[in-house]
């Protein structure tokens, strides 16, 4: 009585005495089931529908990068830098309006001027710190969170990681450039109004001509600038500390500005990437000798085109798992 039970419940499942499936139905649910977790996975290994030009979204790291301290207390300072520049002429200044002398004497003869003063001030030492701080602190934090590694097993191609990182630094790197000579220019108007842009050898240019040296001289230092941020970028991927990539970096261009100031070196000092740093202030002249600013451009891109492919290399090989 038991074994004919057993046999027709065997039946009703489609199994014999051993457990094993007799029902082809079902057989063949079973088979199509596995056929279907099969296609899921391509040929090269890896799972249907991933693509990895989808990973890590501009949009995503840029945010994320905004949000951090570090890039919120750096774009505060540029915003306030420049009120900090009007108190402390406002306190000091007993001659206003001059529109003789050098930067500093010409900086309140007019708010362009002011922007020019600004810039003069920042682009030795503050603006390529901030280059290096949103360059060098890009992959070298993630590393020291440990959380690089959870990102490369995302799966996030390791190439498409650091240009991403790259790109978001680079585009926080050239707002900040921008962001400062715009507030610059904004307050000087309001102190020292819409004048005529005076230049330290007496030339004069009008409001709209300055405003445009001043577009230029801007985009000239954030070109130049540009091995600053592939020398931080190569230290970032070859470190686990921010700090040092960062402090790397700045060291770099301070050591670099030093050996400039080195008369005893003559034409050497023409291969140092500090040395054209300056010469945008050839855009305050009425006749522009361009011949500087070009070897300025052409040294920037050389050493920012070498620092950036050894990190793309050091990247590629570098063991992210320790």
């Amino acid at each position: 009585m038991n074994a004919a039970k057993k046999d027709a419940d065997a039946a009703a499942v489609g199994t014999d005495d051993s457990g094993v499936h007799t029902d082809s139905a079902a057989i063949d649910d079973l088979t199509d089931a596995v056929a279907g977790e099969v296609t899921r996975v391509a040929p090269d290994g890896s799972t249907v529908g991933y693509r990895a030009r989808k990973t890590m979204p501009l949009r995503v790291e840029l945010v994320r990068q905004l949000r951090r301290r570090r890039t919120q207390l750096v774009l505060g300072f540029l915003v306030l830098l420049p009120f900090i520049l009007v108190i402390s002429f406002e306190l000091g200044e007993s001659s206003p309006n001059r529109r003789s002398g050098g930067f500093v004497d010409l900086a309140t003869a007019s708010g362009v001027n002011f922007v020019l003063l600004t810039l003069f001030v920042t682009s030795s030492f503050l603006l390529p710190m901030i280059v290096a701080l949103f360059f060098g602190d890009t992959i070298a934090s993630e590393a020291s969170w440990s959380s690089l590694k959870y990102l490369l097993a995302a799966p996030i191609p390791r190439h498409r990681l650091m240009r991403r990182k790259a790109i978001s630094s680079g585009i926080l790197s050239v707002f900040g450039l921008l962001l400062l000579p715009a507030v610059a220019l904004a307050v000087g108007v309001v102190w020292y109004g819409s004048g005529e842009l005076v230049s330290p050898t007496g030339e004069a240019a009008s409001f709209s001509d300055g405003v445009t040296a001043l577009v230029l001289a801007v985009c000239y230092i954030a070109i130049h600038l540009f091995w600053v941020a592939g020398l931080a970028l190569f230290l970032s991927v070859a470190t686990d500390a921010p700090l040092g990539a960062v402090g790397g970096a700045v060291l770099a261009s301070i050591l670099s500005q030093i050996l400039d100031q080195i008369t005893a070196l003559g034409d050497l000092r023409q291969y140092l990437p500090t040395h054209y740093a300056l010469s945008w202030a050839d855009l305050l002249s009425t006749d522009i000798d361009w011949s500087d600013m070009t070897k300025g451009v052409f040294s920037a891109l050389v050493y920012g085109g070498l620092f950036t492919v050894l990190a793309a290399r050091r990247f590629r090989t570098k063991d992210i798992t320790s």
